[in-house]
């Protein structure tokens, strides 16, 4: 671990690794970046997935026995991806017992068909629930408008949950709010509420890329001089949200009762223009209680060269909302940006699902006809 990691750590970061395969897990490389990095958690998504597996590495023998049972499509994907994300589970379960389940945790995400099908998507994350049976895992929901109600629910049934698929401080207190609802609802039905966990995914690069491509469209001096600027100053006003919330009086009956917060995540932190420092949406968006999910390049240009001191979030509520206003001079929706975001990641992630599908469709019928 490095001066660098560790000191992040200290400032109240969990470090997640935004990334899982089969060969990180059976190589020994994620236990190592848990013991090196101060890596706490892993979070995957169907992107994630449909990568590790279209490369092959570790998967033939698995795909070959489904393959003979004559399983279906989606069928051999849920098997394939709940094995790795309960492997990884059980790596990181040392973690979460040190953590007293804070951390520790891995993520699978329901199928993202599902995102604009509220009882679909509950049905979804109980059965991977299930299938993975560990209860370091947190079940992805995206934070779409029909996603809200399913985060209560799946919350309600005492599932732990990451909200995925956040870019707006709206979309961000509505999540919030499904959170604490879900909470009330465990509290009457008995669950413990202790047990239970969530993050709230709100995503960082995606908004800067947007957000330039826009300025750069309008070509002024004025609006070239908000260029990456928005994501962070995006994200600190939602930890504002955050602390505000989980300050209230409703929260304070809930914690009363063993409830855990649920910590603001920045999930897409990887940099997108190389213009601007590789470890810009960790060092500027360091505060207590939060997760900030890396891929591996991010990670470890944080532990290179990484600058850390203290908190670089709760100091700055008055400059983020003053940048925000800005943008909105020159002409640039915040609320047209946001959704566009949404509705792309939504539309990505479908996408990913569906390549997946379809190679791993064409791999059970190539090692099908093998064994014929």
């Amino acid at each position: 671990m490095t001066d660098i990691v560790k000191r992040l750590t200290e400032e109240g970061v969990a470090i997640w690794l935004d990334d899982l395969s089969r060969k990180r897990i059976t190589s020994g490389n994620l236990a190592e970046l848990i013991d090196q990095q101060h890596v706490s958690g892993v979070t995957t998504n169907p992107a994630i997935f449909q990568k590790a597996i279209s490369e092959g590495k570790g998967y033939a023998e698995q795909l070959r026995g489904l393959a003979l049972r004559g399983v279906s499509v989606d069928e051999a994907i849920r098997m394939v991806t709940t094995a790795d994300v309960r492997d990884a589970a059980d790596i990181l379960r040392p973690v979460f017992d040190a953590t007293d389940g804070q951390d520790g945790r891995v993520s699978i995400e329901v199928d993202p068909r599902l995102a604009h099908d509220t009882k679909a998507s509950v049905a979804e994350a109980e059965q991977l629930a299930w299938l993975v049976d560990r209860e370091n895992v947190l079940i992805k929901i995206p934070a779409t408008r029909v996603g809200l109600p399913a985060i209560t629910e799946v919350i309600g049934k005492g599932i732990s949950v990451n909200v995925t698929l956040i870019f707006s401080l709206e979309r961000h207190r509505e999540v919030m709010d499904a959170y604490l609802s879900g909470l009330e609802k465990a509290h009457v039905a008995g669950h413990d509420l202790s047990k239970i966990h969530s993050v709230a995914s709100f995503f960082v690069s995606r908004v800067d890329t947007e957000i330039d491509k826009r300025l750069d469209a309008l070509g002024t001096d004025e609006a070239k001089a908000l260029r990456g600027k928005a994501a962070v100053a995006n994200a600190r006003l939602a930890y504002q949200a955050y602390e505000e919330v989980f300050s209230s009086d409703r929260w304070s009956v809930l914690e009363n009762a063993g409830a855990n917060k649920q910590r603001p995540l920045w999930a897409s932190t990887g940099v997108k223009d190389p213009a601007y420092p590789d470890t810009l949406y960790v060092t500027g968006l360091v505060a207590p209680n939060t997760v900030n999910t890396m891929p591996e390049a991010t990670l470890n240009a944080t532990a290179d060269h990484g600058e850390v001191h203290g908190d670089t979030v709760t100091t700055g509520y008055g400059k983020a909302r003053a940048h925000l206003d800005a943008l909105e001079k020159v002409g640039i929706s915040y609320d047209d940006v946001v959704q566009v975001l949404e509705d792309e990641g939504v539309e990505k992630f479908e996408q990913a699902w569906n390549d997946l599908f379809a190679s791993t469709d064409e791999e059970l019928k190539r090692l099908a006809a093998e064994e014929a």
